[in-house]
């Protein structure tokens, strides 16, 4: 009997996070195709190796079903902080 190692996890500094990120293939990108943008995202947050949140889920999870960042954005008028979030200066 021999045991298979089914998954493996490699550990990255934060430079080469950011390298993998930066060297990201954006040929496959289409800005204007929010599925395409949906899944881009969810690309990068994987390789920032860490949980971006529920809001950062959901956003990617309405784009990758076709919704536009705009209507997006409509419904969740926080996100991000907003403009309207800021402090006053």
């Amino acid at each position: 009997m021999k045991r298979r190692i089914s998954r493996v996890a490699l550990a990255k500094s934060e430079d080469a996070r950011l390298d993998t990120m930066m060297d990201a293939d954006l040929s496959g990108l289409d800005e204007n195709d929010p599925r395409s943008l949906g899944k881009f995202m969810r690309k990068m947050g994987q390789e920032a190796g860490e949980d971006m949140g529920d809001e950062f889920n959901e956003v990617v999870d309405r784009l990758e079903k076709g919704e536009s960042p705009e209507a997006i954005e409509q419904s969740m008028p926080d996100l991000a902080g907003g403009a309207d979030s800021l402090p006053d200066l």
